[in-house]
């Protein structure tokens, strides 16, 4: 039975209600196969991208899912390596985020290269002077090392684990796992800063160019301290929906608080800095070069109003929540907060890879703009969806909230309409 495959003491919804939600995702996941296929056949010429935007929806998706999915280095280096004993009610559920995030950016990024099997061109052929080499090399070793982290929790399914090997295969991965999060704390560290480097080396782009600290821009330090600031507000946000669908306590709250805590403070420092490089960038820069701030935004669809929305609405507002004891206890604000701060990370990285390209560099040049084709909207939908089936199928069958039995404990099947 399929009831025999759930986590030991869990119950879970109705094989109909969680086999319509899976064809559901696979449905949506066909579609993003569809739009793959036309690119594959077709070529590149299927996409909005031209030699105005090189980069489009997809490179927007892998920068923003590479950031939220920071959550799994960063949590496991809190939990491994700083030894917060209470985020283990949560890791489990950072490093599944971050499997998915990671191998779906990567997944993408097969297509945005136009001819998938020539992908390991990259790591044969690489170009040491490239910021995006030490990204892709950092980004696959990373997922590998996500792999490692994930394959003891698939080791603990009941029926795996029956298995004398792989019980004690997953036992001891969890002994050195401390190794492995403290190695994708390394990878993550450095590929996180070098997407945000690479914009900030472009001098022949004024709206992204940054000066820094000897070779390193300042965007280079942005993009880890935001990626850190915003990856534990996704892991949060997925428990809590989890916890709404489920009708059930997953994770204790005492590991929800700290985590959001933390994010929120670091939200707050990451908004002084990015703030001050705004200012600098507007007032310092932008006029050594004969420009000024509203040059960059004199017409066209990407007005200043980012700008604010970005930094003010979805950055200085969850910050005030995250950081403040009272607001952040109330689920509903918590959760508000956690929204605000996934979409802030996602303007941040929409406006340096697309509107970094739509500001002209040349006089003879106007403002561009750009809007994805169905085939580009599909993949990307396409890749949430993939995202909700792995995350579907290991709440289901794997051990991912080690707390779940503790915290319903005598609740009978009052929740036996879980999800």
């Amino acid at each position: 039975m399929d009831s025999a495959l759930f986590p030991a003491g869990a119950d879970r919804c109705s094989p109909g209600k969680f086999y319509g939600w899976i064809v559901f995702c696979l449905m949506v996941l066909g579609w993003g196969v569809l739009g793959a296929l036309v690119c594959i056949v077709l070529a590149l010429n299927q996409t909005a991208m031209n030699d105005y935007f090189a980069f489009g929806l997809w490179i927007v998706f892998d920068l923003a899912v590479i950031a939220l999915g920071a959550g799994a280095f960063f949590t496991g280096f809190l939990t491994y390596i700083l030894r917060k004993e209470e985020l283990r009610s949560i890791i489990n559920t950072s490093v599944i985020i971050g499997f998915i995030c990671y191998s779906g950016a990567v997944g993408m990024l097969g297509f945005d290269i136009g001819q998938p099997l020539r992908g390991w061109f990259g790591f044969w052929h690489a170009n040491v002077h490239s910021m995006l080499t030490e990204v892709m090399f950092c980004i696959t070793c990373y997922l590998g090392v996500l792999t490692i982290e994930y394959l003891p929790l698939i080791l603990e399914n009941r029926k795996l684990n029956q298995v004398p090997e792989f019980h004690f295969m997953a036992h001891n991965m969890h002994q050195i796992m401390a190794l492995f999060a403290g190695t994708g704390t390394f990878l993550s560290f450095f590929h996180q800063g070098s997407l945000g480097g690479m914009y900030g080396v472009l001098f022949a782009r004024p709206f992204a160019f940054r000066e820094g600290f000897f070779i390193w821009p300042w965007t280079f330090f942005l993009f880890i301290w935001s990626a850190i600031a915003s990856g534990p507000c996704l892991t949060i946000l997925v428990a809590m929906i989890t916890e709404k669908v489920s009708g059930k306590k997953l994770v204790k709250q005492e590991a929800i608080s700290l985590l959001a805590k933390i994010s929120g403070w670091l939200l707050a420092t990451y908004l002084v800095a990015k703030i001050a490089d705004t200012l600098y960038w507007g007032y310092v820069m932008a006029p050594a070069k004969g420009l000024t701030l509203a040059s960059f935004y004199r017409e066209g669809p990407y007005g200043m109003w980012l700008l604010f929305a970005e930094i003010g609405i979805f950055g200085i507002i969850p910050a005030l929540i995250l950081t403040n004891r009272e607001a952040r206890e109330n689920r509903t604000l918590l959760a508000i907060a956690a929204v605000m701060n996934c979409t802030g990370i996602c303007i941040n990285r929409f406006v340096f890879t697309v509107v970094s390209l739509a500001i002209p560099v040349m006089p003879f040049e106007k403002f561009a703009s750009y809007f994805p084709t169905w085939q580009e909207w599909s993949i990307s939908f396409g890749m949430l969806a993939y995202g909700c089936l792995i995350f579907s199928l290991s709440y289901r069958y794997l051990p991912v909230f080690p707390h779940e039995h503790e915290l319903n404990a005598g609740s009978g099947h009052a929740h036996a309409h879980a999800h």
